[in-house]
């Protein structure tokens, strides 16, 4: 017997595409993007309509900017500030107690008087803002 593998036998190699992954267009992605951005809850449905998985359109929203609703976190912004005088009380003649609020995100809050040490203020809010 032969035990041969170099003989001038010819084998027939064949390229078979699954049709599995495809290709999409920045349009078309941003056109699945937005449609999925339509309504609460419609990632998953978005997904299906187009034989997409929901991570991959997770995975597109993010390319282009979006967030997810549950995972969305507020951004820092600059918020309208109005000062008016405090109505005048009936009756008293006391000096106004010149007290401040300074409100530092949701849970926290800080009331200090006219004659508060501007160095340690400071240091708190510093404090404050790293948490």
């Amino acid at each position: 017997m032969d035990s041969n593998k170099c003989s001038a036998q010819i084998e027939r190699f064949e390229v078979v595409e699954t049709g599995r992954r495809r290709r999409w267009t920045d349009d078309e992605k941003l056109k699945i993007v937005l449609e999925s951005l339509q309504s609460p809850r419609a990632v998953s449905s978005t997904a299906r309509r187009y034989g997409i998985s929901r991570s991959l359109l997770l995975t597109w929203r993010r390319s282009f900017g979006t967030r997810p609703s549950e995972n969305e976190q507020p951004q820092p912004s600059f918020v309208p500030a109005m000062v008016t005088p405090e109505p005048a009380a009936v009756g008293t003649s006391a000096p106004s107690s010149g007290r401040m609020e300074i409100v530092v995100g949701k849970a926290c809050r800080v009331i200090v008087d006219a004659g508060v040490d501007m160095t340690a203020l400071s240091r708190v809010l510093d404090l404050l803002e790293r948490r």
